[in-house]
């Protein structure tokens, strides 16, 4: 890997940890995928496979 790209993955992986520090500070979970299971962490730290409220459909 070029220089170039290294620092293209460093500015991109720094913007998304502050991404992920700005949602939960504004008390939205943050989302991930693993093994095709999706996985919340809560702005408390928890780490959940319960679906937040949130992201619920409003009826």
């Amino acid at each position: 890997m070029g220089e170039l790209e290294i620092k293209i993955l460093k500015i991109a992986s720094k913007a998304v940890k502050d991404a992920q520090k700005d949602s939960l500070k504004r008390g939205i979970a943050n989302v991930y995928s693993k093994n095709k299971k999706l996985y919340f962490q809560l702005p408390d730290g928890t780490i959940t496979q319960e679906k937040p409220q949130q992201y619920s459909l409003v009826k």
